[in-house]
């Protein structure tokens, strides 16, 4: 099945054209960095406004870029949550609006079930695994049984890893999104200068928390006087850096140990972070698991990851009617209840 993929659940436009849902034949994304870096995040409204001007445009740039027609396409997914509903709603819209022309089949997809099979456009995973799901938005660990079929182990119960990453950055002068640098500057710091807490690191849940350590870090600033050499803002970092991936590293292996699974992803766009990376690389290595991260371009928000799920409900026939909404709040472990 050719399929067409849309993807505007934040402030990325994507489209992409896919074969049978592995095969990316084209992958277009436009972002709205440069657009919201000026506010210090993503303005709701002002991200709706572009996938406006940009859907139709994006599009055309992916069918045209993967050698296809609208003729060509036999299925169409879009996101429908969990996103900002008014950039949701131009993507679904208009993911509706084509498979009503052209008589072609729809499925609205989850948008962390894209993240999760990203790594399925790169090598194909074994069911059951677990999946580590890591951006601004969300910082989750899962249970995968199989397409459509998920079980939340753990949480963030404040702020998501991405966000946390992102406000310390802002906190030091740096322009959203600051996460990879972040990264960048860490790699010139000592990662253990600074004593960052490890919130809920021995808690005995699967949850995280990130909240404590976004204060810790402004608190480290406040102890400089805001006066900042380039070397304590690296070891400020590479600490705040080291702390994160001790929380992720710690709770990702206790999950791999009490459900006995033997396969996990990292995905999401924390994913590119060069650090988690390269801890969870050896930390599968120590454990005898293997491991599965995207490249970095499909870390982020992207259409091609939403058509590795949406190649599986439109060839098994579950089609989403064009009635259906945005649920900006979607939980994944719902998702059984519409695809089944």
């Amino acid at each position: 099945m050719l399929i067409l993929s849309i993807e505007t659940s934040c402030d990325e436009t994507a489209a992409a054209v896919l074969l049978d849902g592995r095969e990316t034949l084209s992958s277009v994304v436009s972002s709205q960095v440069e657009i919201h870096a000026e506010y210090g995040g993503v303005v709701p409204e002002i991200a709706s406004r572009r996938h406006l001007e940009m859907i139709s445009p994006v599009i055309a740039e992916a069918l045209e870029k993967g050698g296809v027609r609208f003729s060509d396409i036999q299925g169409i997914v879009a996101t429908r949550g969990p996103g900002l509903s008014g950039a949701l709603l131009v993507g679904i819209q208009a993911a509706k609006s084509i498979s009503f022309a052209r008589k072609i089949p729809f499925a609205g997809v989850h948008h962390i079930e894209g993240h999760i099979f990203a790594s399925f456009l790169e090598k194909r995973i074994e069911f059951p695994f677990l999946a580590l799901v890591v951006s601004g938005g969300h910082t989750h660990l899962y249970h995968v049984e199989g397409f459509g079929r998920y079980r939340t182990l753990g949480r963030t119960i404040d702020d998501a890893v991405g966000e946390a990453f992102d406000k310390s950055a802002k906190a030091i002068g740096i322009e959203y999104p600051g996460g990879a640098k972040i990264d960048a500057l860490a790699k010139g710091g000592n990662p253990e200068a600074i004593p960052f807490p490890r919130p809920m690191l021995n808690d005995g849940t699967l949850n995280f928390s990130f909240s404590g350590l976004k204060t810790a870090f402004s608190q480290q600033i406040r102890k400089s006087g805001h006066v900042l050499s380039g070397e304590r803002i690296s070891d400020l970092c590479a600490s705040f850096q080291a702390a994160v991936c001790d929380l992720l590293e710690a709770k990702t292996l206790s999950a791999l140990e009490t459900t006995g699974a033997r396969r996990f992803v990292v995905a999401g766009g924390v994913a590119c972070n060069s650090a988690l990376r390269d801890r969870m690389k050896k930390m599968s290595q120590r454990y005898g698991a293997e491991l599965s991260i995207p490249s970095p371009s499909l870390c982020g928000d992207n259409a091609a990851m939403l058509a590795v799920a949406g190649d599986y409900y439109l060839e098994n026939n579950f089609f989403s009617p064009l009635t259906i909404d945005v649920i900006p709040n979607w939980e994944l472990d719902s998702v059984k209840e519409i695809f089944s």
